[in-house]
């Protein structure tokens, strides 16, 4: 049985893990290999203690076990102009654990958190070469803007997918 809870500084470096773990095996290929083989769990869970001092809501997903396979994180939407409230920052699961609906449970535990924070809708951006990014259309997402972006020195586009309303997620597939 998984449960998803709130994050606390003690789960930073675990946050961290799936971090680096999920972008190696999404990002191979898509962003310089140089970049992914540098990112650490060390470094990443120090950027996650500092995320969890600010108002940035972190949930982590752990399996039966109490180990810790995947995370989200949500706010208030970040410098748009678009016209959702609030934002998902993240949504990682690790790539053993991910096809099982958890992805699901935490976008919706995501979306609950936003709503109690007074945000009545969000978005998310997303690499357009992340494969990941249809899972949100099939929760509901619509496509409503795309940048470009710099990552480690490569171009990168982003899209964001927006939901008007945070009603739970559902496959509309």
């Amino acid at each position: 049985m998984t449960r998803i809870r709130a994050a606390g500084r003690a789960d930073a470096l675990a946050v961290g893990n799936v971090h680096v773990e999920t972008w190696r095996d999404t990002y191979a290929g898509v962003l310089p290999d140089r970049m992914l083989l540098k990112m650490s769990a060390d470094v990443e869970g120090g950027r996650w203690v500092r995320a969890l001092g600010r108002r940035v809501r972190v949930l982590v997903v752990e399996d039966d076990r109490g180990e810790i396979v995947g995370f989200g994180s949500c706010g208030r939407a970040r410098g748009s102009s678009l016209p959702s409230a609030g934002e998902v920052y993240t949504l990682y699961i690790l790539p053993d654990f991910q096809g099982a609906g958890l992805g699901r449970r935490l976008l919706g535990a995501l979306f609950d958190t936003l709503e109690r924070a007074g945000y009545g809708s969000a978005l998310i951006w997303v690499l357009r070469e992340n494969p990941s990014r249809y899972f949100y259309e099939a929760m509901g997402g619509r496509y409503v803007a795309d940048r470009e972006e710099s990552l480690w020195g490569a171009p990168a586009t982003e899209v964001a997918y927006g939901w008007d309303t945070l009603s739970p997620p559902c496959s509309t597939g």
